[in-house]
């Protein structure tokens, strides 16, 4: 496994105009939800984060969006943020920055366009860049449009099928701390690792008094 479960604070320095995760002594923890919509997952992820009253960040590929605009819509009803994360999924390392940049002005249009029931998030700023693939020219220009680039400070790993569903679950409870923000898959592939962690990662922590909140920066 060449990437780090943990980011090291090297990376978190080395591109600290970047968010990593949030400064807080408070006991609160961002869950984030890469990939979706998608069918049955996402709606069955809102359902477990409603039990614990979790607010998430789901960070939509904009041509699901345009696939599923009822779940796109749900996600924004039960009070979650939305952030952009490509129309098509592409990698920032193989894509011109002129590219890369107007895929991303794609699926925000798309997001927008979905404000029919003035619901849409205030939080639209926010951008992950898939795979965490990102230029410096790239991420230079998108701050400069007024994005948050949004990384993390944990990957769960839940997309790999070669980690089990309990390192999977090792990987969040051992590293995750106070402001951490997490990386989740709201998708097909990510499904079996994921439904087996999230509601146990929900309940440990809320056990330990943790709230579970939005990524909010307005």
């Amino acid at each position: 496994m060449l990437t780090p479960i943990k980011t090291p604070l090297v990376a978190k320095k080395l591109f600290q105009n970047y968010i990593w995760d949030i400064s807080t002594t408070d006991k609160v923890i961002y869950l984030t939800f890469d990939d979706g919509p998608t069918p049955k997952i996402t709606n069955w992820t809102m359902d477990v984060l409603k039990q614990y009253n979790a607010k998430a960040t789901f960070f939509c590929i904009g041509d699901n969006i345009e696939k599923h605009p009822d779940i796109f819509y749900t996600i924004l009803k039960n009070g979650h943020a939305i952030g952009n994360h490509t129309q098509h999924h592409i990698k920032g390392w193989k894509t011109k920055t002129k590219d890369y940049l107007e895929n991303i002005a794609e699926a925000q249009e798309v997001i927008l366009s979905q404000n029919t029931h003035s619901q849409i998030s205030k939080t639209t700023n926010l951008f992950r860049p898939p795979y965490g693939q990102i230029t410096p020219k790239q991420g230079k220009r998108l701050m400069g449009l007024g994005y948050k680039i949004i990384m993390w400070d944990v990957l769960s790993f839940d997309w790999d099928n070669n980690v089990s569903q309990e390192n999977c679950l090792e990987n969040v409870l051992t590293k995750t701390t106070k402001g951490s923000i997490i990386v989740f898959h709201d998708s097909v592939k990510a499904s079996k690792n994921m439904q087996y962690t999230l509601p146990k990662v929900l309940e440990h922590f809320a056990g330990k008094g943790f709230s579970f909140e939005a990524l909010n920066f307005n």
